[in-house]
């Protein structure tokens, strides 16, 4: 089209000139020429000699649509101002180097490399990015320009690269850096689609203040965060299978187990008879024990499997706190009794009421109880205590017992999971009492802190707010989440002590 209108004009120019008598008829050699020293292509010089024949041929048409002109002296300045442009030219075609423009650095990198070769300014702003934007960042080089880069870079990465910007204008010949990108969402992602790069600085050999900055996708690190999500996934999905087996399962044995215990109940009772042999109801009893502790078994299986998912109902009412000590109390007696234990307590008087779910409350003060009194040696001692705190009630459970250790404390409360030790192997467990208790714990908006030390007892102290949680919801899952144990002196910035782990 250009080529078209240029002949156009050069039949017009001809022509008001005085004809092809004209030194200005000289031009039309400078159409093909121009264009084939701007193109370098072939073809537009043969399109451009083909324009050129055009306008002589049209020139007497366009002498007629325009006044009639005279031959000149000056008209000979033309030709000879565009023969003098060509000296300098001549000498670049005598030397290789010199017969097209240079390009740009961003593009002889583009075709090396698999990678977005971008300018960009010392303060780090993008003058220009390759066309390979597309096909690497899925963006538009457009979008780039400017802060378009920076900020689309990971905010925890951003310091590190504009450190390796002023690296640059204080000299350095070149930085290396690993960052992460946002991508155009994949599908109907909610998440933001960051993506890892690697990225190279380079000082520009004609302009000392633009950069060449080279952004290729980092395949070792992007393949290793796909394995991990991939590995994230199937973990996820084995506990949620697992929870829902418990479930299924501790479902399915609560109904022969309630049937179990209601029978032997009823013989124990001698209601249909009485025995002819005293062992026959020492038998009935111990069937009735075992299927009640196994009944307990699979209630908190059941429990824990609702807490970790997220649909464990809680009944808020309001209640004495001293009431649920005293059933845990009496409940907690015989155990304490027979291994010769002294169980006591410690309720403040401002301890009063508190807005929660009462069976949930008993049955952390029974799982704490039971365990101290497990792991309390013979003529040891376990003590309850409570009191107001601020808005929250605070109380514990405090033993004599064997203490815990300090590489123990961080697999405390973790799901059938329990300390292995020469005098905890003696006792039977499942692991789930303390991991319920957590649970309970923060469905309530609680707090829960250990305090133990081997050889010198533990104390477990929970917090609760005596108004209630500020959220009653059923669905809240991941409440048996728990930070690691730490040891208590780094808290209080003692070097030894007990050691303290607090939820």
């Amino acid at each position: 089209m250009a080529v078209a209108f240029g002949g156009l004009a050069l039949a017009g120019a001809i022509a008001a000139a005085g004809g092809l008598a004209s030194p200005v008829a000289l031009l039309g050699l400078a159409l093909p020429v121009e264009t084939w020293w701007v193109s370098g292509s072939r073809r537009a010089a043969l399109s451009s000699v083909l324009a050129a024949v055009a306008a002589i041929v049209l020139q007497p048409f366009a002498g007629q649509l325009l006044p009639p002109g005279e031959i000149a002296a000056w008209h000979w300045l033309l030709p000879l101002a565009w023969a003098l442009t060509l000296l300098p030219r001549a000498a670049a075609f005598a030397d290789p180097a010199g017969l097209r423009p240079a390009e740009p650095a961003g593009d002889r990198l583009e075709d090396l490399i698999d990678a977005v070769v971008l300018r960009v300014g010392r303060q780090g702003e993008v003058l220009d990015a390759s066309a390979k934007a597309r096909s690497v960042l899925k963006l538009a080089p457009e979008l780039l320009l400017g802060t378009g880069l920076f900020e689309r870079v990971h905010l925890s990465d951003r310091v590190a690269y504009l450190t390796a910007l002023a690296d640059m204008r204080e000299g350095a010949p070149k930085r290396r850096l690993e960052l992460r990108i946002r991508l155009p969402r994949e599908g109907s992602g909610a998440a933001d689609n960051f993506r890892p790069f690697s990225l190279d600085l380079l000082r520009g050999e004609a302009e000392r203040d633009v950069f060449m900055l080279v952004l290729r996708e980092n395949d070792d690190v992007a393949e290793l965060r796909e394995e991990l999500a991939e590995a994230r996934e199937a973990a996820a999905a084995a506990e949620v299978a697992k929870g829902r087996f418990l479930a299924v399962v501790s479902h399915e044995l609560r109904t022969p187990l309630n049937a179990i215990i209601g029978f032997s109940d009823m013989l124990l009772h001698e209601m249909f008879g009485a025995f002819k042999d005293p062992r026959q109801k020492e038998y009935v009893g111990l069937v009735r024990e075992s299927g009640q502790h196994l009944l307990s078994v699979v209630t908190s299986i059941l429990d824990v499997s609702r807490i970790e998912a997220g649909a464990y109902a809680t009944e808020l009412e309001t209640f004495r706190f001293v009431e649920a000590v005293d059933m845990c109390r009496s409940m907690m007696r015989p155990l304490a009794d027979a291994k010769g234990i002294v169980l006591a307590t410690q309720i403040a008087p401002d301890a009063g009421e508190i807005n929660a779910d009462r069976r949930a409350v008993q049955q952390i003060l029974i799982n704490l109880a039971s365990n101290a009194v497990k792991f309390t040696p013979d003529g040891g001692s376990v003590v309850i205590g409570a009191k107001r705190v601020g808005s929250r009630l605070h109380f514990w459970v405090s033993d004599t017992g064997i203490g815990i250790a300090e590489e123990d404390m961080a697999n405390l409360g973790k799901p059938f999971m329990q300390i292995q030790n020469d005098y905890t192997r003696r006792f039977e467990g499942t692991g789930l009492g303390l991991s319920l208790v957590k649970g309970l714990v923060a469905l309530h908006d609680g707090t829960m802190s250990i305090e133990s030390a081997p050889g010198e007892g533990t104390t477990v102290t929970i917090g609760l707010p005596v108004s209630g949680p500020k959220r009653h919801s059923v669905a809240q899952p991941g409440v048996l989440a728990m930070p690691a144990a730490k040891p208590k002196g780094d808290r209080d910035g003692e070097g030894n002590g007990s050691l303290r782990k607090t939820a």
